[in-house]
């Protein structure tokens, strides 16, 4: 086996994609042991693009989910990990997107992909065929970032920008309220500073992003507890818990357990790529 090696390149969208686009992250990682990596949910939609073999994943982890091969995937918000099943390689592109992004690029609310892994190509159609294409095609990041650039403006303008059907701005600023302040927002006070009802909020939400402001509050603590565990050398559990909003670690290792399909303890033995960046 080689030895272990990982590259990784981040850059932002143009400037007239970034309502809708929040970064592309290029990954190479080679030489390491085969096994499942736990695709964590968090803020963004994302969208996989295989560089190499297809993608073997799975709608959850060790829950008997189907594992399908995609030559790029999209994903909508979740409330529970991905499986992503590999032989220690993984060489891709990694898109995300807001939740207006989704209305933007596929044409349809974030909603609609909600808790669902779709084949790119179903939403783009022959774009999204021609997106893979080019972005295998090119040799250096830089060039795989400006067709990006270059597909998803076009995308954009075939689906309407602004234009495509959406809610009010309302649930796109509780969205930015929420991810801003890492789900440790007080929905009922913030359905009042929109000057909505709790319940209301949480209905427009739903119907908008595919998940409630309460559960979608929770996956982002989560989100922040998974940063400070890959972290080199993470603090301990009970310092992760607590910086990232949970009343105690019993309370982190719940939801860990919920999201990831695991404990804190074996997320961490089974995921080989951890450090990878």
């Amino acid at each position: 086996m080689e030895d272990p090696r990982a590259t990784r390149s981040v850059a932002r969208p143009a400037p007239a994609l970034r309502r809708y686009v929040g970064s592309y992250v290029g990954f190479d990682l080679r030489g390491f042991p085969a096994g499942v990596h736990c695709g964590p949910p968090g803020h963004a939609l994302t969208t996989v693009i295989s560089l190499s073999d297809p993608l073997e994943m799975a709608a959850g982890v060790d829950d008997g989910s189907p594992v399908t091969r995609f030559d790029s995937v999209a994903g909508g918000l979740m409330c529970r990990s991905v499986a992503l099943h590999h032989d220690g390689r993984q060489h891709g592109v990694q898109v995300s997107l807001t939740p207006l992004g989704a209305r933007a690029v596929y044409g349809v609310p974030a909603a609609a992909l909600a808790h669902r892994l779709v084949p790119l190509d179903k939403l783009l159609g022959k774009l999204g065929a021609e997106l893979t294409d080019r972005l295998r095609a090119a040799k250096t990041w830089a060039a795989r970032f400006a067709a990006l650039d270059e597909l998803l403006l076009r995308a954009v303008g075939r689906a309407g920008g602004d234009r495509a059907p959406r809610t009010g701005p309302e649930v796109t600023e509780a969205w930015r309220r929420l991810v801003a302040a890492r789900g440790r927002a007080q929905v009922g006070a913030l359905a009042a500073e929109l000057g909505w009802s709790r319940r209301h909020l949480a209905q427009r939400f739903r119907d908008e992003v595919g998940l409630s402001p309460k559960t979608f509050a929770r996956v982002l603590r989560f989100e922040h507890a998974h940063e400070l565990a890959t972290a080199p050398g993470p603090p301990p559990w009970a310092q992760v818990a607590t910086a990232s909003g949970y009343a105690d670690q019993a309370h982190l290792v719940r939801d860990w357990r919920e999201f990831t399909g695991r404990s804190p303890t074996a997320w961490r033995r089974g995921e080989v790529l951890l450090g990878t960046g």
